[in-house]
């Protein structure tokens, strides 16, 4: 398959991450909807998508991603204005505002972090899930990070989130077994944006600890292309992983039920092995 003509989804698309996962895929020929939270950074990442040499339209619509009703009318606009959505970027996303433990966090802080992070792409599946089985094709990238694959003392919502959002691709895979319909989580790997500019833990990260955004969007590209789909429901990493390499590996990893979370037993004679 390929990317031009594809309907693209990309939440959070108004600055960061999102911003150059949209202008990379109008880029590459693909239709996008660039959902965010401001419509000012919005018309910035449109007027980008605008100027790309793919020839896409794009269309971009305010929305608060934890919001239902907004979440369903927003995908309305977007496939009025473009057609059936083929890729969803669930990008949008919060880390905690400070870096303390759990029990110093405001709770209202550390719920939004959840809510943006796992709500928000839940709302989104949901919503456009229900097309893409009934047309027959379509993908889901939900941006991961490492942080959900071990614990943290000091970003706790972030961590629980992500670790949440992990297991929701490993639902949502399961649940579309046998569907050609496709579910990622794809790690973007350290990429200089105003979140992470602001995280302390990263103030003396050097330029070879940054992770290009072109690594990124070459990943997604990959994903929405449908080249890597017997990778389903598994975590994948843009700037360490060779998704040529996983795929060409994907029996022994789907065999081994590896890079999605599990409990490891002690042993075999662990009682939840």
């Amino acid at each position: 398959m390929t990317v031009a003509g594809q309907v693209a989804l990309v939440t959070g698309a108004g600055g960061g991450i999102g911003r150059s996962l949209a202008v990379g895929l109008a880029s590459a020929g693909a239709h996008v909807g660039l959902l965010g939270r401001t419509r000012s950074t919005l018309e910035g990442t449109l007027r980008e998508c605008a100027a790309a040499k793919g020839g896409a339209k794009a269309v971009a619509v305010p929305v608060d991603v934890t919001v239902a009703d907004d979440v369903r009318a927003a995908v309305r606009t977007v496939e009025r204005d473009l057609g059936p959505i083929d890729l969803l970027v669930n990008n949008a996303g919060r880390i905690d505002p400070t870096e303390v433990p759990l029990w110093e966090a405001d709770a209202g802080d550390w719920w939004d972090v959840v809510e943006t992070n796992v709500r928000g792409p839940m709302l989104l599946s949901r919503a456009v899930l229900p097309g893409m089985v009934q047309r027959g094709r379509g993908r889901i990238i939900n941006v991961n990070s490492g942080f959900g694959l071990r614990g943290t003392a000091t970003y706790s919502a972030y961590s629980v989130s992500k670790a949440a959002l992990a297991r929701l691709t490993d639902c949502l895979a399961q649940s579309l077994d046998g569907q050609p319909v496709a579910v990622f989580d794809l790690s973007p790997g350290l990429v200089r944006t105003a979140m992470t500019t602001t995280m302390p833990m990263w103030a003396d990260a050097g330029d070879d600890d940054w992770t290009s955004p072109a690594v990124v969007v070459d990943a997604v590209l990959t994903l929405a292309s449908g080249s890597a789909d017997a990778l389903s429901g598994r975590f994948l990493h843009a700037a360490r992983d060779n998704l040529d390499d996983l795929v060409a590996r994907a029996g022994a990893i789907l065999e081994s039920d590896a890079r999605t979370l599990r409990l490891r037993p002690y042993g075999d004679d662990d009682p939840l092995a």
